[in-house]
């Protein structure tokens, strides 16, 4: 490789598989630094982590996946960072096909999941929902976007650390992010594990968290394409609900004003939005 690659892993009571990890990435000996991140971990995973090889960075408390990631990047020397879970899912094995793309000049690899990898059937159903909105909103086929299996060059990467929620949807908006800034994306076919140990996501609670990223996907690519949609639905409701009305009762009805005057209000939150959009990813050199 001509670069230098940290791998970052963010891990929280993963005692039981995080040696294992460590021991498969050092094996690939195309690595320079691994930094695994504890997040407040109540088992013996930093002291694990440490004896495997990896430099460890503990929270003093649980701060989430995100808010690992972004201790992990702050602290990372390498030109490319490899993101990765601690949990066994993801195989070190695949790490050298993600740096092949970077090679080839891409910003962000991204190792998507292929049929079977999903953790159940409910989850991966909602993984192709967000995988085809944002491919609308992108207009570039995205593949998996909830992934967090992926390889980023890391100056561009931290340029959108401010941006990155501290729970687990860090892997939406690191992608929308980069598509955004016009940077290259791609995409590596890979099938991940069976998890070792039990799962941090709790089905209700990060449930309705993750329905919100479909509102963050939107929000943080092209705000218009989510609110004009939706204004122009409600306008020709109101069109056509006044027509009815005037047609038959020659008359213009409160709930034709309603739907007229809350068109006209969600299209200007949505230009207002665009507009905060376009300074969030303003190049400021």
């Amino acid at each position: 490789m001509t670069f230098n690659v940290s791998v970052v892993i963010p891990a929280k009571n993963e005692a039981g598989s995080i040696a294992s990890v460590i021991k498969r990435i050092i094996e690939l000996s195309i690595v320079s630094e691994i930094i695994v991140v504890n997040d407040g971990s109540t088992d013996n995973t930093k002291n694990v982590a440490k004896d495997a090889g990896a430099k460890v960075i503990s929270h003093p408390y649980s701060k989430g996946n995100g808010a690992a990631i972004k201790t992990g990047a702050r602290a990372a020397t390498g030109e490319i960072l490899v993101f990765m879970d601690a949990d066994g899912q993801h195989k070190p094995e695949d790490i050298p096909s993600l740096l092949e793309k970077i090679e080839q000049g891409y910003d962000l690899v991204v190792g998507a999941r292929q049929k079977g990898s999903q953790a159940s059937t409910g989850r991966a159903i909602a993984n192709g929902i967000y995988n085809k909105f944002a491919s609308y909103m992108t207009g570039q086929k995205v593949e998996d976007l909830t992934s967090g299996f992926r390889a980023a060059n890391a100056k561009k990467f931290k340029e959108f650390l401010s941006l990155l929620p501290n729970g687990f949807s860090y892997p939406t908006t690191s992608t929308m992010a980069f598509f955004r800034a016009g940077y290259s994306v791609s995409y590596v076919p890979i099938h991940a594990e069976q998890r070792e140990g039990k799962s941090h996501i709790k089905p209700l609670k990060d449930g309705i968290r993750f329905l919100m990223i479909i509102f963050k996907v939107g929000t943080l690519y092209s705000p218009l394409k989510v609110f004009l949609p939706i204004s122009l639905i409600l306008f020709i409701t109101g069109l056509s609900y006044y027509a009815y009305t005037f047609f038959y009762f020659s008359r213009f009805t409160n709930m034709s004003a309603l739907l007229f005057s809350t068109s006209l209000l969600i299209f200007m939150v949505g230009l207002v939005s665009e507009q905060i959009t376009t300074l969030m990813y303003k190049d400021d050199k």
